[in-house]
């Protein structure tokens, strides 16, 4: 599905914005709507690209306002030249709400975009009233690059051919400085503790033969949370997003409607 066919299946404007927060460059598509819902942001994973929600961007679109983001050094981004933290990059991510939304919003991330959701809902509560957790990365129990890379692996021979060939591609435009960099926060960050601390309402997805993000380690995250829901798409692995966009978009639509503010409505 190319750009073009997106704004024809959303049927709403479709805006490219470009913003610098702290010398990060971000790029936000966003499906403005006139809809009572909490906005939806879209954060993808390590090495990837707003490309992983072209199915699932315009099916939320017809229910809420929409920003899909390419973050820092991916999608044609330049990369920094600094470390970036979980941490940092949340913080970055916070003004780019601010600029891009201008209200509290639902964060969903699919994979290490997970990692950046929870760290931003922490680190700035005001700005997030729900969560959605795609296939989050990554399992305490296999938390090394090896455990990783051979997960992935696995992970490749359950996708659609369509599926591996946009991952390549876009892990290709990402390039490995900036890709292992990344990778080396996503295996140290405890996304476990984090969410403990949250209290908004979290929805956890994962394809049911997902061998990223295990139904024990899903169910682990779920355990911690305040106010959780897990959705388990059968037959679908890691980027369930990409293949099975429908039950994620009913999910995230009943949390942004759970967490409306009346008074924030446009």
């Amino acid at each position: 599905m190319t750009t073009a066919t997106l704004r024809r299946a959303a049927r709403v404007d479709w805006s490219q914005r470009r913003f610098s927060v702290d010398g990060l460059e971000f790029r936000v598509w966003s499906s403005p709507a006139a809809a009572s819902l909490s906005a939806v942001v879209l954060l993808h994973g390590v090495g990837m690209s707003h490309r992983s929600f072209l199915r699932l961007h315009p099916l939320l679109a017809r229910s809420a306002s929409v920003h899909s983001v390419d973050l820092p050094g991916f999608a044609g981004l330049p990369a920094a030249d600094r470390n970036v933290s979980v941490a940092a990059m949340a913080d970055a991510l916070a003004e780019l709400l601010r600029r891009a939304v201008g209200r509290p919003a639902v964060i969903v991330g699919h994979s290490m975009g997970a990692q950046w959701a929870v760290e931003t809902a922490s680190r700035h509560p005001d700005l997030v009233r729900g969560l959605g957790l795609i296939g989050p990365v990554v399992d305490d129990h296999h938390r090394t690059l090896p455990a990783q890379a051979v997960a992935l692996a696995r992970d490749g021979l359950l996708e659609p051919p369509r599926v591996n060939v946009r991952v390549t591609l876009d892990y290709f435009r990402t390039g490995p400085r900036w890709f292992f960099a990344q990778v080396r926060h996503m295996l140290a960050y405890p996304i476990e503790e984090r969410l403990a601390g949250l209290t908004v309402p979290t929805l956890i997805v994962r394809g049911g033969r997902d061998p990223i993000a295990g139904a024990a380690w899903v169910q682990r995250l779920a355990n911690r949370t305040a106010q959780s829901r897990v959705l388990v798409v059968p037959g679908r692995g890691h980027h369930v997003e990409r293949t099975a966009a429908a039950p994620v978009a009913r999910g995230i639509l009943a949390v942004a409607a759970t967490a409306t503010d009346p008074r924030e409505s446009p």
